[in-house]
């Protein structure tokens, strides 16, 4: 049986799916990736000696010509790799690429919801009318015989059901993509300076501005601390901070940016506490990383987030767009060692019962074989 995996970048696949893709290898499966153009995470993937195909998909473009001939991309690819089961992850796949599993017969079709994004964070006419938009196109993309949608979080579930995008039956939550509890292991926690990260894309909806006025507040107010930010721009998205801005920031002393990391675990165990203070989560990944390696965490009480947090517990949620909420538990945390070490031990043992990545692989199989003896070939 042949399971094609297609996402809106090859990165995406080699930071989250791999221990999927392995798992699904294992299991006899042939497995091929699918990506927009050419990148490093293409050739490391290819490297690693899996099977990868490109294909033309502007991430941000709205344009009818350009939308249309990316539809036909997607039926060019699966008239020519002939899949048993597609897999499609993030919003462009989900929508194009159900449409041409519908028009090519592709037999199985999995969509996983991994957050609703920047289209469901804002309330501004423009975000209101591009959400009914893509509302219609899920009601549309969601129509094919032998399907399941995974959602990470209930709340994203109930969204898509409510407008009618989704039947109940064809719906399955698995937490993410799972994290690798032998990797991500605890440390102790540095006893200089206390640090506080916000690991996250550069992005606005991630909650980056509230973290740099938290921070800003707890320095004017004394607060003996450093403060980083942790992640790379994204031009492609429209809610991305612009580079200026990152670097005012810094000389401005409120915050430093580390920019992209490529191993995380060093960059969790370097810090004391690690914040997300984002409008809106599938689930969040940077959370269960931090909690699998014994860090308290700070987040907002949004979708997503709440599913990674137990709040009191694991670390605290806090009023979204918030930063004087924010400021004050990251100020509290700061202040008291033994509360930290207490959550992070709670947070690691929550990461393992879980988001383990053998829970989660196993799970997504399941759905696997559950369509694939559906599908009577």
């Amino acid at each position: 049986m042949k399971i094609l995996y297609v996402v809106n970048a090859h990165e995406y696949t080699a930071a989250h799916r791999l221990p999927l893709l392995s798992g699904a290898k294992r299991a006899g499966y042939s497995i091929l990736c699918a990506a927009p153009k050419d990148s490093p995470a293409l050739r490391l993937l290819k490297d690693e000696g899996w099977t990868c195909h490109t294909m033309v998909l502007s991430r941000r473009g709205i344009s009818i010509l350009s939308e249309s001939f990316s539809l036909r991309e997607f039926v060019r690819l699966y008239k020519k790799v002939q899949p048993d089961l597609v897999h499609h992850a993030t919003i462009k796949p989900i929508l194009y690429g159900s449409i041409a599993a519908r028009l090519t017969k592709v037999p199985a079709m999995v969509n996983a919801v991994t957050g609703l994004g920047y289209v469901y964070t804002g309330s501004g006419i423009q975000r209101r009318l591009l959400r009914w938009i893509v509302n219609t196109l899920y009601r549309v993309a969601f129509r094919h015989p032998n399907q399941r949608v995974i959602f990470q979080n209930r709340d994203d579930w109930d969204s898509l059901e409510r407008f009618g995008a989704v039947r109940g039956k064809e719906a399955v939550i698995i937490p993410g993509s799972g994290v690798d509890i032998e990797h991500f292991r605890p440390a102790p926690e540095p006893t200089d300076e206390p640090v506080v990260i916000c690991p996250a894309r550069m992005l606005w909806d991630k909650g980056v501005g509230e973290f740099v006025d938290a921070s800003r507040n707890l320095i004017a107010a004394r607060v003996r601390c450093r403060f980083a930010l942790v992640g790379g721009t994204d031009p492609g998205n429209p809610a991305a901070i612009p580079e200026e801005q990152l670097n005012h920031w810094v000389e401005e002393g409120v915050v430093e940016w580390w920019g992209p990391q490529q191993n995380m675990v060093p960059i969790y165990q370097s810090a004391n506490l690690v914040v997300l203070p984002s409008y809106r989560e599938g689930l969040p990944k940077v959370l269960i990383e931090a909690s699998a390696c014994q860090r308290a965490v700070v987040a907002t009480n949004v979708p997503g987030c709440r599913d990674a947090v137990i709040d009191g517990k694991t670390g605290y949620l806090v009023p979204v767009r918030d930063s004087h909420s924010l400021a004050k538990r990251i100020d509290e945390l700061v202040q008291n060692a033994d509360l930290r070490f207490r959550m992070g031990v709670a947070g690691r043992q929550f990461a393992i019962d879980r988001f383990a990545t053998d829970c989660v692989v196993k799970a997504t199989l399941g759905v696997y074989e559950q369509l694939l003896k559906l599908d009577s070939r």
